[in-house]
């Protein structure tokens, strides 16, 4: 795995699909993009809940970036550099998870498009992971 996927070039995916996902948050939570395609439509009739999921999302995508940023030395981590990299265990397992979600998710577009892209990210993540 670390011949054919350099460990730089999956931290860059990664910090590149944690922008978009900023942005596609962001565009949720001000109503550019319907909030049905999100958390498998369970909270489309419910502004209250959907706002504090996106809040939730948002935070951790960003903490996700600085985690990868730290790992590939773009922020110096100093003494925190061990926590970068049991985060990213962390963040390996909760793309794997939110893989198993997208795939089980009553909307298609959580199937077909989010789930073959968390996996990737999944893989990224990985890759990361067993970088020393």
């Amino acid at each position: 795995m670390t011949k054919i996927l350099s460990a730089r070039l999956a931290g860059n995916i990664l910090l590149a699909a944690f922008g978009l996902l900023v942005i596609f948050h962001v565009l949720v939570l001000l109503g550019f993009l319907p909030s049905s395609i999100t958390w498998g439509g369970q909270v489309a009739g419910s502004p209250a809940n959907l706002r504090a999921l996106e809040v939730v999302a948002l935070l951790v995508t960003v903490l996700f970036a600085i985690l990868v940023a730290a790992k590939l030395d773009y922020i110096q981590a100093g003494r925190f550099r061990i926590l970068a990299s049991i985060g990213m265990w962390v963040m390996l397992a909760y793309l794997l998870l939110n893989t198993a979600g997208n795939l089980a998710s009553a909307v298609r577009l959580e199937n077909l498009l989010f789930a073959p892209i968390t996996l990737i990210l999944a893989i990224c993540a990985l890759r990361l992971a067993i970088e020393k």
